[in-house]
């Protein structure tokens, strides 16, 4: 039955995204995701497990029951009517995606620079990313912008897409949980390193197919942009295992060759130094002006997977 109707929900959700994005009146979601992870996490802790088998438990508990409340939802308004299961999964789907919302905030941040000075645009980036902001230039402003871009490209935007192409609204919205879980409790400190492993483990792996997805629809929109499809693959192809996530590098390297920008290098993260390596060695700083072309970057590399889904949706359809 969803199969029939996905060009349809596809389109509207994200017709609604570049549209309205996240308005500031309508409570997303994903803060009720961190909420509800926020309330479980002492429940799950205080449980006599090793600390792995417990952050695995409420992953898994937060992760299926948000899955299950929004299959509910979409299986409750289809029996009231088909066209509010439509409209249910259109939510789910729109909720799940973040382009414009992404593209306002390092928009953001790049009219902070212009406008109000380094402290501003530090202030504006670190709303966004998890370094240490005090001490960047405006190069690792500009940096930590179209690599927080990067990155969230294919949370925000491919790997949701990704996820409502198998299994609608519900599944889409599933790996939000679990993306918001990765972001709140999967890090390397002492506090999360075993209680959020499988968290970070199961983030990893959804993002897997996505991340390396975006490279082909990263550099066919370079193509399109700049002609700089080529320089996109080879930079991705070259440095995209140059990274200490398994998938973050691929994004952020075909944006490397896109922009002719290199990327990563040392960053701070809650007060130690992380050596990272850089991507694009051959390219020059990072500008202001390349925050608006990453931007442009992502819209377009995002209509362009939106329309490949629709189109194999609408051919799935006819066969």
């Amino acid at each position: 039955m969803f199969a029939d109707t996905f060009p349809l929900v596809l389109t509207l959700a994200v017709l609604m995204d570049f549209l309205l994005g996240d308005p500031l009146w309508l409570p997303h979601p994903v803060r009720w995701m961190g909420l509800a992870i926020q309330t479980a996490e002492p429940r799950f802790r205080a449980l006599p497990f090793r600390l792995f088998v417990s952050g695995g438990m409420m992953t898994i508990f937060l992760v299926a029951g948000t899955w299950g409340l929004s299959f509910c939802v979409v299986a409750l308004a289809d029996s009231v009517h088909p066209g509010l299961g439509i409209a249910a999964q259109v939510g789910l789907v729109y909720v799940s995606i973040s382009t414009r919302s992404l593209a306002d905030a390092a928009m953001a941040v790049a009219h902070a620079l212009s406008t109000a000075g380094l402290e501003a645009g530090r202030q504006a980036v670190s709303m966004i990313v998890g370094r240490e902001t005090q001490a960047l230039d405006q190069a690792g402003v500009t940096r930590a912008t179209v690599e927080t871009v990067a990155e969230n490209l294919v949370d925000g935007v491919i790997a949701p897409i990704f996820f409502a192409c198998l299994g609608g609204g519900p599944l889409a919205v599933a790996y939000k949980m679990v993306n918001t879980l990765d972001s709140m409790v999967g890090y390397q400190n002492d506090r999360y390193r075993e209680f959020g492993k499988f968290a970070a483990r199961l983030d990893d792996a959804a993002n897997f197919i996505p991340a390396r997805l975006s490279v082909p629809f990263i550099a066919l929109a370079a193509g399109l942009i700049c002609r700089r499809g080529k320089e996109a693959l080879i930079t991705a192809f070259c440095d995209g295992r140059a990274h200490s996530s398994p998938n973050a590098g691929f994004p952020e390297a075909a944006f490397s060759g896109a922009l002719k920008i290199w990327m990563g290098g040392p960053s701070t993260y809650h007060g130690r130094l992380v050596e990272k390596p850089v991507i694009g060695k051959k390219f020059r700083a990072a500008r202001l002006c390349h925050i608006q072309k990453a931007c442009r970057l992502m819209e377009t590399t995002t209509l362009l997977v939106f329309m490949t889904a629709a189109v194999m949706g609408v051919l799935i359809r006819i066969f």
